[in-house]
This record gives structure tokens, sequence and C-alpha cells, in this order.
């Protein structure tokens, strides 16, 4: 929209620290232990196995493609960027926030900060649904990132939310461990469900997908919760191919 984009600077700064905060948390690490540390002192059944955070390498890469098109000429000739205000900032600091928090064992404050952030990214993501007949670059650079870093959250916010009543002993009403993580797999599901329908988004509940394959795999020794989340990621895998042509039907 304009060479005086006042966002630009602000979201490349907060992008870094994000970068640098992260490599700390584990180069230190922050707190004396890493992220992994910590996660591993809280056994919930809805963590997923390791190679499932690998979708931050992914996350961030797009992310760093977001912020450079930034400053790509072509982009100031739309508002795709400008009409995200200061919500990309804002998540920023919210993640990293959110690290010397739960690094530091302060795992209520932990999930009130990723609730900050999965606002944030909401905020971010209707924004970026809105634009109309996105170009190609604003598809890859601004839409899929918010799909995707939207969709690692609102999982994380889950299993933080676990890992926050696993530290303070709740008995669970009654209910076993593994009754209640089925109950959160498909909250999950139905959530994906919900906010990807509106949108016609087929990216948003394959992060699901890969989650909760990463879920069962982890916890395989656990039969129901194996099962249910198997079942689940391959239904949403499902309904995830079924949006895509859905969306491209509606294009026509």
């Amino acid at each position: 929209m304009s060479r005086n984009n006042p966002y630009k600077w602000l979201n490349a700064i907060g992008f870094i620290a994000v970068i640098i905060v992260n490599y700390l948390s584990n180069a230190l690490p922050i707190g004396g232990r890493t992220n992994k540390e910590v996660s591993d002192m809280y056994p919930v059944l809805l963590t997923p196995s390791g190679y499932a955070f690998a979708i931050w390498g992914l996350i961030y890469l797009l992310l760093a493609g977001f912020v450079i098109y930034q400053f790509v000429p072509a982009s100031w000739k739309r508002d795709s960027i400008t009409r995200l205000g200061y919500w990309f900032l804002a998540s920023c600091a919210f993640n990293v926030a959110w690290i010397f928090a739960f690094q530091n064992l302060q795992t209520g404050l932990a999930l009130l900060i990723i609730v900050l952030l999965l606002l944030s990214l909401i905020m971010l993501y209707v924004k970026t649904r809105t634009i109309t007949v996105p170009t190609t670059a604003e598809i890859w650079l601004v839409k899929l990132p918010f799909s995707i870093y939207l969709g690692w959250v609102s999982v994380a916010t889950i299993v933080n939310a676990a890992v926050l009543l696993y530290k303070i002993g709740w008995d669970g009403f009654g209910l076993s461990e593994p009754t209640w993580t089925i109950i959160m797999l498909i909250v999950g599901m139905v959530l994906a469900v919900l906010v990807s329908f509106r949108y016609r988004d087929s990216v948003y509940p394959l992060v699901f997908t890969w989650a909760y394959i990463a879920i069962a795999l982890k916890q395989k020794d656990v039969t129901s919760v194996y099962y249910t989340a198997i079942i689940i990621a391959i239904v949403l895998a499902i309904y995830a191919i079924w949006l895509f042509f859905a969306r491209n039907q509606d294009r026509d």
C-alpha cells in the first residue's frame, strides 16, 4: 500500500528476537533446562513425539518469508501487511515470553501467555483470510504461515493446559488420564473442523493430523489414546483433502 509501512521494521525486529531467544533457549539453556527437558518433567499423554516439533523449522522459515516480503516493492502496492497492524509484533512478544515462563517452570503463567499468543494468531489468521484475490506471494508468504502457526499453537495450547493440570495434581473428576486425553483429542478435532471450514483452509487441519500422528507414536503403549489419535488424524487428513477441492470448486 505504501513505502511508509510503519510495521515492517518492528516486525523484523520482533522476528529476529524470536529466533535469538529460541536459539538461546537450547544453547544456554534458559532456566538451566531445555524445552524438551521441561516437557519430560510432565509426561502427559497429549505430548507428541519429539520429531513433531520440527514443524517449528517450517513455521520460522515461512515467517522469515513473511518478514522479507514486507521489504519487497511488490508488497507496497497491497495492504495485506498493514492490515495486520501490531498483531505480528505482539505474537513475537508472546512467543518470547512463553519460552522464559515455560523453561523457568512457571506453567500457569506459560499457559496464560500461550493463550495470549493464540489470540494474537487468531487475529492475524482472520485478517489474512480477508485478503481478496490474493497474489501468489500473499498465498505463500502471508496466508500460509499463519495457517500453520495457528494450527500448531492451537495444539500446543491444549498440551499446555494438560501440563498445568498434571502439575497441580488434578484428579480429572474421577476420570482416568487416557479418558481425558481422548476428550481433548476430540475437542481439538472439533476446533480444527470449525476453524478450517469457515475459511475453506485445508492446511490448518493438516497441522492437527501431523500432531496427532506424533501423539499416537509417542503414546503407542496406551492403546485407547493411540487408536483415537490415529483415527482422528486420518479423518482430518481426508477432511483436509475434501476442503482443498471444495475451495477450488467455490472459486470456479
